[in-house]
């Protein structure tokens, strides 16, 4: 699923997409983090929940180019946004029964090799 949800990401023209955490992230990049999991939500191992973090790295905090890309990557519609382009494809190449971006939550720095980036946590849940 991560692979899947990295595939959907790489619709936006000029986002790196990763569906494992890289060693040395290049801007912009979406990471899509291993999921926690809720088993058995209904009977007979009819359905397990995942909930993934899908972390994205615009650029230098102080960039205002960066800060354009990560509003553009936040909208809920449109061909940059990261909500449309992970909903693309809702069952992940027949993988689960459904999924949805449930919140942007956070916009923060994030500090790699002593250089501070701008980046959004995006939270996405997935049925399967």
């Amino acid at each position: 699923m991560r692979t899947a949800l990295a595939s959907n990401l790489a619709s936006i023209a000029g986002l790196r997409t990763s569906d494992y955490v890289p060693d040395d992230p290049k801007p912009p990049v979406a990471v899509v983090m291993p999921p926690t999991i809720k088993f058995d939500l209904a009977m007979g191992r009819g359905l397990d929940e995942y909930e993934f973090v899908i972390t994205v790295i615009v650029g230098k905090q102080s960039e205002r180019a960066a800060q354009r890309l990560l509003d553009s990557l936040c909208a809920p519609t449109g061909v940059g946004s990261v909500k449309t382009a992970i909903e693309s494809d809702r069952f992940l190449a027949g993988q689960c029964q459904d999924l949805r971006v449930t919140e942007m939550r956070r916009i923060s720095s994030l500090i790699i090799d002593q250089i501070t980036y701008l980046a959004a946590e995006f939270t996405v849940q997935v049925y399967a």
